[in-house]
């Protein structure tokens, strides 16, 4: 029996519909040792992401990821956290961590990477940042001037020699001590309350600007001179 021809279109477009659909062809994100290869992590996944249990990522269930935290955990490595796309909050502290590659993870709000072994930290994708804490690393470079929306920025105990934050005027916590750091600009951070540059190699330091500023440690740098009178530290 024949078709007649608008039956025969219709049929068509329903399947060139069906195949440009992006659910049509997103594939699921297997569970395994290819996509996770750290056994904490991929246990981590499998118990709290993986909310059918099949063994898969649906887009759905990481969409619905926000939050991971594996602190303290053994971790050694985080190879498979782009693909949660829609996480806001990343929590990975005193792992053994050497690599953390967070370019994908472009609606990140607070990296808590803090007590690992990370030479390098890429946070220039992460635009929405608003808390960064990575002390206690090997950090001899971090550049912030992507992460305009930052109030909170923590990365003592590295290896910095050089912190630029002209363009973080939304600072209220600057803490950059015990580092390498020969020069410090804080005269954009007008909104700046805390600021710890202990145990640097400071010889001046310009806090004139910093009107809101009530905590300051500036001690263990070779300063000669420090104006606080347009300050509010007690």
């Amino acid at each position: 029996m024949k078709k007649s021809l608008p039956f025969v279109l219709l049929s068509f477009c329903l399947v060139f519909i069906f195949i440009l659909t992006p659910t049509a062809f997103a594939d699921d994100v297997d569970i395994n040792e290819t996509n996770f290869p750290d056994s904490v992590f991929r246990n981590y996944v499998s118990v709290n992401c993986d909310r059918d249990g099949n063994g898969k990522l649906s887009e759905t269930e990481i969409s619905r990821s926000r939050s991971i935290s594996l602190n303290k955990s053994g971790l050694s490595s985080l190879k498979g956290i782009e693909f949660f796309t829609s996480l806001t909050n990343l929590s990975c502290g005193n792992n053994q961590l050497t690599r953390l590659d967070v370019s994908n993870n472009t609606a990140l709000t607070s990296l808590y990477c803090y007590g690992n072994q990370l030479t390098r930290l890429d946070v220039s994708n992460n635009t929405a940042l608003t808390a960064l804490y990575c002390t206690r690393n090997q950090l001899t470079r971090l550049d912030v001037s992507n992460n305009t929306a930052l109030i909170s920025l923590y990365c003592p105990n590295n290896q910095l020699t050089r912190l630029d934050v002209r363009n973080n005027t939304a600072l209220t916590s600057l803490d950059c001590s015990s580092n390498q750091l020969t020069n410090l600009d804080v005269g954009n951070n007008t909104v700046l309350t805390s600021l710890d540059c202990f145990g640097n190699q400071l010889t001046s330091l310009d806090v004139s600007n910093n009107t809101a500023l009530t905590a300051l440690n500036c001690s263990s740098n070779p300063l000669t001179s420090l104006n606080v009178s347009n300050n509010k530290i007690h």
